[in-house]
């Protein structure tokens, strides 16, 4: 199982969507001095950015996602001491200076 998990791992950084790749850039942009990955598994979940200082996860969410879907995911995540931070992807859209800033904020009082 977990060799499957880093092929899809792998295939999810060389194929992310466009949210994710806005996000992405952004970090790497505006934020530099946090180091964030991306696809990083955890357990038998893969979360799509990580910054492992500060235990912070910012996941992208569309369609295919939901607090019912992710709630046993959530849990154990969080069982292990991260924070995740759901971002919808319209709002990446129409707030990512906004997202950033609550991501930069999060990072400095950790």
């Amino acid at each position: 199982m977990q060799n499957n998990l880093k092929l899809l791992a792998y295939q999810m950084r060389k194929n992310p969507t466009k949210h994710e790749k806005l996000l992405w850039y952004a970090l790497k942009d505006k934020l530099p001095q946090y180091h964030f990955r991306r696809q990083y598994i955890i357990g038998k979940y893969i979360v799509d950015f990580i910054n492992l200082k500060t235990k912070l996860i910012l996941e992208c969410d569309g369609g295919q996602h939901s607090p019912e879907k992710d709630k046993e995911r959530d849990l154990f995540l969080k069982s292990k001491g991260y924070t995740i931070l759901h971002i919808w992807n319209i709002e990446l859209l129409s707030n990512l200076d906004g997202i950033l800033n609550m991501i930069l904020e999060y990072v400095r009082n950790k």
